[in-house]
């Protein structure tokens, strides 16, 4: 990818096009209904949407599909052509289907919420959807298609013997030039003239679980990711890596393992996995200290020890403080389609690394730093834990994330654009902020290692920590990013 710096710094006007799932604002937000995981198909014409409730929601463009029709004329094209440069995609919604449901592991006495953590698109050869989503334990792979409804619109009265009775009397009627519509007084046989008309009535949306993944992680999968073959994926929690077949559901394979002899010498846990996009044996995994790993895995089966670390050497000779292992934690990393560049969002930025330098990002956009003083107050209402997701734009050049008071950050590689763009997400600017979901209790994880080792008294923040924009997706082809807050999605265009 050759990054055009001038076309990367030219200032971008971003508007809201579309908002599903917008509430009253006398109206409870339910805990169920809050968005967890955002995904764009690789063509763009679908987006995937998985909430708390265990339910995958698919949108698809109102316009038809982006894919290439192969018998379309050439004035036809243009058409479509000169529609498509002037126009961005809009968004209908297509079906729904609850893909996980709240378990309870009785050997370990754990309940299993049904929250969707992560969606991912799946090769389609036979113009089926397939989907991956995963809970914090069972990974599933959908199949969804559309199924043609058909309907029968006219049909004569004549009637089918189904009875010995009906026999005897039809043939009291019959003569020799009317013969008798069966053969067999109790076979259900059809009249030899009888007119059937089958309408088409209209599309449905049939969805099924194809293949179920248990079993295979002992701690939380906080991330999947398709590999580039299209036959393989990984899954990764706090301390694994699992390297699974699409089509072999009850075997993987163990490719990174960080869990230590003694589990008091941990020091750091997994956050997210992420496949190359174009070599199928390159894997890079991020750490809660602020590391991205790439490894190869040609070169041993078990990968944590064969991996180049993309570190940024200017903070770890910083001066440190209690929070500051703590806001290094990286909660989301993204390729760019050319492979050569890599996003990491920790809670304070987002870094831009190009793989072939390790020791230093390529630049680094800062996101919130204005919370820096806050760190305290964030820290004991645990909104310093919060883990925001990054997205790339098709081009490489543009990049996106998340932050507090339903902010949009929006970032372009060139000179001048360290600032980037502000967006409040939402069609109208002066939305009332969403109401804070009820809260559940927080279960225990590995990666909050900091946790509970003092509290202060809790002070009055400025900001709405409640209205967080954690999740988006940047459209493969086009400037257009769905972000969720709570559970509304918008979609903003450029």
């Amino acid at each position: 990818m050759i990054l055009n710096r001038e076309e990367a710094s030219a200032s971008l006007e971003w508007k809201c096009s579309q908002a599903f799932g917008e509430r009253n604002p006398d109206e409870e937000l339910q805990d169920v209904d809050i968005v967890s995981a955002i995904e764009f198909d690789k063509t763009g014409d679908y987006l995937a949407v998985g909430d708390r409730g265990g339910r995958v929601i698919l949108f698809e463009t109102v316009g038809g599909k982006n894919t290439p029709n192969q018998h379309i004329s050439i004035s036809e094209l243009e058409k479509e052509m000169d529609f498509t440069s002037t126009s961005h995609p809009e968004y209908r919604y297509k079906t729904e289907f609850q893909s996980h449901e709240p378990e309870f592991d009785y050997l370990k006495s754990l309940e299993i919420e049904e929250k969707i953590n992560r969606v991912r698109w799946c090769a389609a050869p036979n113009g089926s959807m397939f989907i991956l989503s995963t809970n914090d334990k069972t990974i599933k792979l959908w199949k969804v298609r559309d199924q043609k409804v058909k309907k029968i619109k006219e049909m004569d009265h004549f009637p089918f013997v189904s009875s010995e009775n009906t026999l005897l009397a039809e043939k009291n009627f019959m003569n020799e030039h009317n013969p008798p519509s069966f053969a067999h007084g109790y076979h259900l046989e059809w009249t030899e003239n009888m007119a059937t008309k089958i309408a088409n009535v209209g599309n449905s949306v049939h969805a099924r679980c194809q293949k179920v993944y248990p079993h295979a992680h002992d701690f939380n999968i906080n991330s999947i990711s398709n590999n580039s073959d299209c036959e393989t994926f990984v899954s990764a929690d706090d301390l694994r890596i699992n390297l699974w077949n699409l089509e072999i559901s009850d075997q993987c394979f163990n490719i990174v393992d960080m869990k230590p002899s003694n589990m008091d010498d941990l020091t750091e846990v997994i956050t997210s996995a992420e496949f190359h996009p174009i070599y199928c044996n390159l894997l890079a995994y991020s750490s809660s200290r602020g590391f991205v790993r790439l490894v190869d895995m040609r070169q041993s089966a078990l990968c944590d020890h064969s991996a180049r670390i993309l570190r940024d050497a200017a903070e770890s000779h910083g001066s440190k403080s209690f929070f500051t292992e703590i806001i290094a934690s990286i909660s989301d990393i993204k390729f760019a389609n050319d492979g050569q560049h890599l996003l990491s969002r920790d809670y304070m930025n987002l870094k831009l690394w190009d793989i072939r330098m390790d020791s230093t990002p390529v630049v680094t956009f800062k996101i919130h730093e204005h919370l820096r003083p806050k760190l305290c107050d964030l820290y004991n209402n645990d909104s310093i834990f919060d883990k925001f997701e990054c997205s790339v734009s098709g081009d490489g050049l543009h990049f996106a994330t998340g932050s507090y008071s339903n902010l949009l950050r929006i970032f372009s590689h060139g000179v001048g654009s360290a600032g980037g763009i502000t967006v409040e997400a939402g069609k109208n600017e002066n939305r009332k902020p969403i109401l804070q979901a009820a809260p559940r209790a927080r279960r225990s994880s590995l990666s909050n290692l900091t946790r509970g080792l003092y509290r202060q008294g809790h002070h009055e923040l400025s900001y709405n920590l409640s209205s967080k924009l954690l999740h988006l997706a940047w459209h493969p082809t086009t400037n257009l990013i769905a972000c969720a807050n709570g559970n509304s999605l918008f979609f903003h265009y450029a």
